[in-house]
């Protein structure tokens, strides 16, 4: 499939979520998917909300980019939701303000404040929200449905990009001028929090720079869980 026939795709797919399946949501990154959802979602679906989660540990880059986003794309709504800081000061004043290297259970645990419970709360009486996720993104992401229900949230899941390959991403970014990360051109080809993002080196898997010290099928902070598929609906 061509990249004109994918865009094509994605969409119709996006103006069939804003109609079939009001409210829904769109959780921004602002990783270089993610800004090409937001430019098609500005362009042909712009009553679909936007929102990121703000972890308080993300790049001075994505700040950047975040206000960039807001200027451009001023007929979209965009949404930011913060951990609690009650949860942060607890879980930090017990296990220490880097804790997350320790293990992957106490790495989990701080994804599970930072990102997992604002998740739920940004999702809150959402019919359906819609991810940046492709298939050849990661190992854990290689059954990546298109549409599939969130049996975890309750809603149902998209991810319009998922047979999108990382060339028609860049491609699509510099055929129609959208903002990305900074960070991109450093060799960061996906972007989380601060210190658990690095650069990756030449050959290396594209996640490789998330979680490095961790194996591969560890590398998921919990917001897209594997095997929660309990129906899928029309759309594909």
């Amino acid at each position: 499939m061509s990249l004109t026939q994918k865009i094509e795709q994605t969409k119709t797919l996006l103006q069939q979520i804003e109609r079939d399946w009001a409210p829904a949501t769109f959780a921004n990154s602002f990783g270089a998917e993610d800004m090409v959802l937001t430019d098609l979602i500005a362009k042909n679906a712009a009553k679909i909300e936007i929102f990121s989660l703000d972890t308080g540990r993300l790049h001075g880059e994505t700040y950047k980019l975040m206000g960039q986003a807001r200027e451009k794309y001023t007929n979209v709504t965009f949404k930011a939701y913060y951990p609690n800081a009650a949860a942060i000061e607890e879980f930090v004043n017990k296990n220490g303000i880097n804790a997350f290297y320790q293990s992957v259970e106490m790495r989990k645990g701080c994804c599970g404040i930072r990102k997992v419970e604002p998740l739920k709360r940004a999702l809150a009486g959402k019919k359906a929200w819609i991810t940046g996720l492709r298939r050849e993104q990661a190992v854990s992401r290689t059954e990546l449905a298109v549409s599939e229900f969130d049996q975890g949230n309750g809603l149902q899941k998209f991810s319009p990009l998922a047979d999108w390959t990382l060339a028609d991403v860049w491609a699509y970014i510099r055929e129609n001028n959208v903002p990305y990360n900074e960070l991109h051109d450093r060799n960061f080809p996906s972007i989380g929090c601060e210190p658990c993002t690095r650069a990756i080196a030449v050959g290396e898997d594209v996640r490789a720079g998330r979680w490095w010290w961790e194996n591969p099928e560890t590398k998921e902070c919990g917001l897209h869980p594997a095997g929660g598929k309990a129906a899928t609906a029309t759309a594909k």
